[in-house]
């Protein structure tokens, strides 16, 4: 698939406008030192070694543009007792976080407020090459990165399954933990946007690791 680019130079920095395709939005993308280092960092740490249900993918891209260098198809965690479905295509430091915010915060909230174990997420985006919002001219997403990941309900052993679309308003307990599992990712990830936070996140929470603000540490949690 051909990528036409139009570069815009400034100084210091060299930001691009492209589209992914000839149909697709077009996003602004600008060269982030930080993720390549942070990946690598990952990759050379051998912090996937106990994953098992990852598969390695073919390259992305670099991530001076869409893609990361070596993305990761998860598809379950916590020794597979909780599947991804579908899989998600994620950079290195997501799986970790992705891991430990499941394990820690999710499967004990479903036992806590509904009364069963977690057995499935449901997973409604991971990589895409697109802009924020998918509004075209607006930043690259961090899905373009593979650096994120949006959830929009939940399986439970019981049969049960809970959406963020009808729980967030919906029945009490459903409530308490999609808030308590908020909470969580907000542990866990740089940034955290639910239905609490605008029309465009109704039915899914984002989580990325996205770096804010001048020193890249500030969190956002909406």
């Amino acid at each position: 698939m051909r990528i036409s680019r139009r570069v815009l130079a400034l100084p210091v920095l060299a930001t691009a406008l492209l589209s992914g395709c000839s149909s697709g939005p077009e996003f602004v993308a600008k060269y982030e030192p930080w993720r390549a280092k942070e990946e690598n960092s990952c990759l050379s740490s051998g912090v996937l070694a106990h994953t098992t249900f990852i598969k390695s993918r073919s390259a992305l891209g670099g991530p001076s543009v869409c893609g990361t260098e070596r993305p990761f198809e998860l598809s379950a965690v916590d020794d597979g007792r909780v599947r991804l479905k579908p899989a998600a295509m994620l950079r290195c430091p997501m799986i970790p976080q992705v891991e430990r915010w499941i394990r820690e915060s999710v499967g004990p909230a479903a036992r806590y407020y509904l009364g069963s174990e977690l057995v499935e997420i449901t997973v409604a985006a991971s990589y895409s090459c697109r802009p924020m919002n998918n509004v075209s001219g607006a930043k690259l997403s961090e899905h373009g990165y593979a650096n994120a990941l949006d959830v929009s309900g939940f399986t439970l052993a019981s049969g049960r399954k809970i959406t963020l679309v009808r729980g967030w308003k919906g029945a009490e307990d459903e409530q308490a933990f999609l808030r308590a599992i908020r909470r969580g990712a907000c542990e866990q990830f740089t940034t955290v946007l639910s239905p609490d936070h605008d029309r465009a996140h109704h039915d899914h929470f984002h989580v990325d690791l996205a770096r804010h603000g001048l020193s890249g540490l500030k969190g956002i949690c909406k």
